[in-house]
């Protein structure tokens, strides 16, 4: 049977507990200190072996390598919470695909990218690394992307918050289990946390409910309390909807950035093209040709072309057991089925809400 081991005792208890266990006799303020200490100890010898662990077995071994076992358990506790949390590991050459003429590129770069990297010399100019940014614009124009991408380019992990993360006991839940997730985040190191569709969890309180109002205000204090950790991580929100946000959002000392993401010029849709046509069997395609079949696309637009395309070269060998080679016939085929999401209409709503949202 499970021995069972009080979590809290009194100083005194603390001493005689210590003396039973290891013969040592401590202060009490040592070792009412030492007490959880030897419990998650316990717990990490436990977990380590696979079986329930005596709390005598803990306490000596952690009274002999008590320097290095409270570091120990908090990076075993460290990777359990990114494993809880489906943390990921996002490949550097992510950002190699956001073509260098993409105006975040450069932006996210000079502003996010190197103070992170450079901390000596942004420390040496009292240049504060960014903890929390906003991307905003029209869908599919490459938010999530440009975060996955800069836990690429970071070497950090990525983690994104998702709904079903907020809502597993139901609405009224929502801001209790939001303060838990971020309470958690700030534990973590080296970690870029991402939650799209912002606006669903920070919304204007002015026409709010009881409950969108509370969840907007739990937001607003949990973002000062991750930016005065020391740790390092980033905080990454995306929005389609950046008039959708409570105003309090949006003023300085808030968020470190605002950065619009809006559609691809011509080199930006050919960095993308260029990646996708590596994969297709193709027959010499000219990618400027494609470029000028593809304004107003997106690299979302981009994606789920290629799956199209795709999709239609294995069928057509599938049916006629022949070679097939894509060419740009195969995308003149395809093209009319997927019509761009950029037009002229949101392109110019875009345009305003740079200029009046965005702070880099």
């Amino acid at each position: 049977m499970e021995e069972h081991v009080p979590a809290v005792l009194l100083p005194e208890e603390c001493v005689q507990r210590f003396f039973e266990l290891s013969g040592v006799e401590y202060e009490p303020s040592v070792a009412i200190e030492l007490w959880p200490k030897v419990l998650n100890h316990k717990w990490l010898l436990s977990e380590k072996l696979g079986r329930d662990v005596g709390v005598r077995t803990a306490c000596i071994d952690f009274l002999e390598n008590m320097d290095q076992a409270p570091a120990e358990y908090q990076i075993h506790q460290r990777q359990n919470m990114l494993n809880e949390m489906g943390a990921q590991i996002i490949n550097r050459e992510m950002w190699d695909t956001i073509a260098n003429s993409q105006p975040p590129k450069q932006l996210v770069q000079r502003k996010i990218i190197l103070p992170l990297m450079e901390e000596e010399l942004s420390r040496k100019h009292g240049v504060v690394s960014p903890k929390a940014i906003i991307f905003f614009g029209p869908p599919g124009t490459g938010k999530t992307h440009f975060a996955k991408a800069i836990a690429g380019a970071l070497s950090w992990w990525y983690i994104e918050i998702v709904p079903s993360m907020l809502m597993v006991n139901g609405v009224e839940k929502i801001g209790a289990n939001l303060r838990g997730l971020m309470e958690k985040a700030r534990e973590l190191d080296e970690v870029v946390l991402f939650i799209d569709e912002f606006e669903e969890i920070a919304g204007s309180r002015d026409l709010a409910d009881r409950i969108d109002k509370s969840i907007t205000n739990e937001f607003l204090k949990q973002i000062p309390l991750l930016k005065n950790q020391q740790n390092k991580i980033l905080l990454v929100c995306a929005t389609n909807y950046i008039r959708q946000l409570d105003s309090a959002m949006l003023r300085p000392g808030r968020f470190d950035c605002i950065i619009p993401v809006g559609g691809l010029d011509r080199e930006g849709r050919a960095t993308i093209l260029e990646y996708y046509l590596s994969k297709l069997n193709t027959d010499n395609l000219s990618v400027d040709r494609i470029v000028e079949m593809t304004p107003g696309f997106t690299p979302a637009d981009i994606q789920y072309l290629f799956h199209q395309v795709a999709h239609f070269a294995f069928e057509q060998e599938l049916v006629n057991r022949e070679n097939y080679l894509v060419t740009e016939e195969t995308f003149m085929h395809i093209l009319p089925k997927v019509p761009p999401s950029l037009n002229q209409k949101v392109i110019d709503e875009f345009e305003k809400d740079s200029v009046s949202f965005a702070r880099i």
